[in-house]
């Protein structure tokens, strides 16, 4: 599942909103684990882009 979200936040990236929900939606059907491992590379492919986002979500996120 982890690599079907990868995927998705690669495709949608180009509209922050988008991005954003998408990133949120993940939450529903990870595993702790995989969370943190989405985080790291979030933060790897888009901190430029979407820093703030990033920050946001993941602050929320029992990680």
């Amino acid at each position: 599942m982890l690599e079907y979200i990868k995927t998705i936040l690669l495709k949608v990236s180009f509209d922050k909103r988008l991005f954003e929900k998408e990133l949120r939606k993940a939450f529903n059907v990870l595993v702790p684990e995989e969370i943190k491992q989405l985080k790291n590379w979030c933060y790897e492919k888009f901190s430029e882009m979407y820093l703030l986002i990033l920050n946001r979500v993941f602050s929320k996120a029992q990680v």
